[in-house]
Order: C-alpha cells, then structure tokens, then sequence
C-alpha cells in the first residue's frame, strides 16, 4: 500500500484564524447596522391566498400591491401556478385583528381582481399578530442555545472537554457568519430560515465529530506524532469524505434554489451557505480549538484502572 500523502491543513491556522475573526465582525457590524430583516411569521401581518383562472405573472402582481400601498410583502406560488400566496408586513400590526385582516385582505383581493383580465377566487386569509411573531423569535433564540448547550454536554462526555469547546465553537462560528449574510444581504429572515439554520447546525456537528473521532484514535495509535502532525493526518484521512459529503448536499440544495420556488428559497440559501462554513469549520476552527487549548495524548489516553498495572506485569 502506498503511503499517504499528508495535507499540512493547521499550516494555514493563522490565516484561516484572521479570516474567521473577520468574518465574524463583519457578521456582528451587520447585526448592529441592518439589524435581521424579519419575515410575517417573526413580525405579524396578513397572509393571503388566492387562486387565478389562468397562470398570473407573479411580477405584475407585486406592481399592483406595490400600487395599492403596500412595501414589505412576499408574492410567491404555491400549490400549483395559478395559486398564489401574498403575505404582507402590516404596519401596524401591533393593532390588528383577524377581523381586520380579513378586511385587509378583501382589499388586496379587489384590487387585483379590477386589475387582472382572470379570474380572482380568495382561497384564504389569516393574520399572525406581532407578540406571536416575538414569542417564536425568543423561543427560536432559545432552541438554539439549548442545541449548543447539549450538544457541549455531549461531546464532552463522549469525547473531552476540549473537544466540545472546539465543536461548539464551530457550531456558533457557523450560525453567526449564516445570519450575519442574510443580516448583510437583508434577505427575509422566516421560520423556514430557523429550521434551515438548525440543520446547519446538525450537519456542522456531523462532520466535526467524524474529524474528532479521527483525532483521537490517532492520538492513541501515533504516540510518536506532535499535535500539528496528528490533527494534518487526521484530517487528510477523512478529508475525501468530507468533500463527497458536501459536494452531494450542494447538489441538491442547488436544485432547491434554482427550481424550488420563492417559499423555500431562503431555506435553501441558509443550507447553502451553512454546508460551506461548516466543511470550513470543521478543519480550521473546531481542529485549531483544540490546538489553542494544547490538546496531547495525556488528555485522550484511557483511563488506567486500579491493579491493572499490577496485572500486567510478568
């Protein structure tokens, strides 16, 4: 068998550090400066669907609500093409009702069906009031420190300690640098985005534990290696994996993008983008961690049960 050629990836770790740390600030000045461009299931508002009697031309009916006096809203197919659902920030959705959101959106409806040459049939109508859409953000908030929380707990009774900071640290390192796109891009932040941004964290997870199961069995088998070398080898073993892994997911989560529709564009984004930092993150964040905190074998070594030294001597 020939040998295996080392990939020396920690010999980026000091640039790879300086791009994380960038990538992060640039992450949290968004969050101050933009702030989250907030979706109706987060800020309340009404939802529509209609259904048309011919294929409509969803650009021209975001001309007419745009006419009509509305500016933050969503137009977007769903079911078929000739159902269309309008979603609409009302500005003072604090005040609203479902009385009035069924008003509202007789409005909407009216005005589109004096200005469409088809037929306009109301499917439906709801209203999501601001304190719900603030219970869901703080909730969402919360589900997400709790994943990180368990996840630190879990890693470091499967693994060590050290290995959970690094994971966990990959894991917020990912989640921050997601929403700090879509805080630079303003692009609608929904609950759709949420779950996309929990499942960033589980494929995160995923591929920083197979990396950190390497380690450590390394660290037990090549006593003779230094830390750098054992964390190059380690993630040169499984780096082909990682590569399949990721490029496969990208696949389908380009086609998501691409042929998926606007509902589930911002899911298919958040995945995207998550999948990316992720495969980033697991070498260079989670593996440098465990440099930063001078991870040896000592610290990976099994425990030495009482008498079993006894019992091993001749």
């Amino acid at each position: 068998m020939s040998e295996m050629k080392v990939i020396n990836f920690m010999g980026l770790r000091k640039a790879t550090t300086i791009f994380s740390a960038l990538l992060i600030l640039g992450s949290i000045t968004s969050f101050l400066v933009n702030g989250m461009h907030f979706g109706l299931d987060f800020t309340g508002g009404t939802q529509i669907q209609v259904s048309y009697s011919e294929t409509p031309d969803l650009e021209e009916i975001r001309s007419l609500i745009s006419e009509a006096g509305y500016q933050n809203f969503e137009v977007v197919n769903f079911r078929t093409d000739q159902d269309v659902q309008i979603r609409i920030q009302e500005t003072g959705a604090a005040d609203f009702d479902q009385v009035e959101a069924a008003a509202s959106a007789d409005r909407v409806v009216d005005f589109l069906q004096q200005n469409s040459s088809s037929e306009v049939e109301i499917l439906g109508s709801g209203f999501i009031g601001s304190q719900v859409g603030e219970e869901l953000r703080e909730q969402g908030g919360l589900g997400m420190l709790v994943a990180l929380i368990m996840i630190m707990v879990y890693i470091a009774l499967r693994f060590q300690y050290k290995f959970s900071v690094g994971a966990v640290a990959a894991l917020a390192h990912d989640v921050l640098i997601t929403l700090g796109l879509f805080s630079l891009l303003q692009i609608d932040f929904d609950l759709t985005v949420l779950a996309a941004v929990l499942a960033v964290i589980g494929y995160s997870l995923n591929d920083t534990i197979v990396v950190s199961d390497r380690i450590r069995e390394n660290f037990r088998i090549l006593r003779k290696s230094d830390p750098i070398e054992l964390i190059n080898i380690s993630i040169t073993q499984t780096f082909s994996r990682t590569i399949v892994t990721s490029l496969t997911t990208l696949l389908v989560l380009l086609a998501l993008f691409l042929f998926g529709g606007e509902m589930i564009k911002g899911f298919a984004i958040a995945l995207i983008v998550g999948v990316l930092i992720g495969t980033y993150s697991s070498v260079y964040v989670a593996a440098n961690v465990l440099l930063r905190m001078h991870i040896s074998k000592e610290d990976l070594m099994p425990p030495v049960q009482e008498g079993e030294e006894i019992d091993s001597m001749p």
